[in-house]
């Protein structure tokens, strides 16, 4: 396994220097973000430190570059849009830019997009399905054609006023995994898996990834702490921002010595990337890269460093 972290967490750095912290830190790898270039409101979107709008040849050969002089390596491309919204114009651009995300992975010969499957959150699921494989039929076609694995996080996207009731996600439970796979099958369709968004949907985070190993292509490693006398007083109908709150591996209500047996068990080798989203570390810089630290050293016990002997 490869320790990594999702670039997010530093908007304000340019691709070198995030390379260099994570190589200062001691870090394997980097999740890349590639949003377009331009605002986004939503919270640790619209980052961009690969911009796959001016990809070719010889920007691909400055990346690499880079990642030599570094000793980092990309462990995927991440792009999360909602692709289903019910804006059909809006949903093409983020279509489009998924695709370009593909194209600009391919040409940089790294094997993994991570994103989302999007939903319109004012639909149920069975009415979103329709949408959902038309549109995915066809990202997937893609990205097998480049050779590029999809990795779909599980994240529910239900956190705010504007997400509820349904979430912008469709990719919450094993139930829907198992109907998307079989609806889509290729190879190339699998997950991003983050056990965190399984502790607060209430749900066992260990049995999917035995359920589901051959589709693990990506791990995101966040820890999520709920709080329980809060919960109690608004209960699990409330936004789970009332109730939940993201932080630092180790300083939630994942078990991550159990989460790794399992995952060394199943035989995965891929890359685990911490992804920050506590925002007792969000005031600066420097308290972002302390948080890179920490959760460096917290989750080296489980992925160690190799060295040659």
């Amino acid at each position: 396994m490869q320790l990594g972290f999702v670039s997010a967490i530093l908007p304000d750095e340019n691709f070198e220097r995030v390379l260099q912290i994570a190589s200062k830190i001691g870090y394997d790898c980097v999740e890349v973000m590639c949003w377009p270039i331009g605002k986004s409101t939503r919270r640790y979107a619209g980052v961009t430190h690969i911009d796959v709008n001016l990809m070719d040849a010889s920007v691909a050969d400055e990346i690499h570059g880079l990642c030599t002089k570094y000793n980092v390596s990309i462990s995927g491309l991440g792009y999360y849009p909602n692709p289903l919204v019910a804006d059909e114009n809006e949903s093409a651009i983020y279509v489009e830019h998924i695709k370009k995300v593909i194209d600009a992975a391919a040409l940089l010969e790294i094997s993994v997009v991570n994103t989302f499957v999007g939903r319109d959150h004012t639909q149920s699921v069975a009415d979103n399905w329709s949408r959902f494989t038309t549109i995915w039929s066809d990202i997937i076609m893609h990205a097998t054609d480049k050779g590029i694995h999809i990795g779909i996080e599980n994240c529910p996207m239900i956190f705010t006023d504007d997400e509820w009731p349904g979430g912008k996600n469709l990719a919450t439970t094993p139930k829907i995994w198992r109907q998307m796979f079989a609806d889509i099958d290729s190879d190339y369709f699998g997950l991003n898996y983050d056990p965190s968004h399984m502790i607060w949907q209430h749900m066992d985070y260990i049995k999917p990834m035995h359920d589901f190993k051959e589709k693990l292509f990506h791990i995101h490693a966040k820890d999520v702490r709920i709080d329980h006398n809060r919960l109690n007083e608004v209960g699990i109908m409330a936004p789970p921002n009332e109730w939940h709150t993201p932080k630092l591996p180790g300083m939630g209500d994942v078990n991550w010595g159990t989460f790794f047996s399992h995952l060394t068990s199943i035989g995965y080798t891929g890359p685990v990337c911490v992804e920050v989203e506590d925002r007792a570390y969000e005031g600066s810089l420097d308290k972002r890269i302390d948080s890179l630290v920490q959760s460096h050293q917290y989750l080296r016990q489980f992925i160690p460093k190799k060295i040659d002997l």
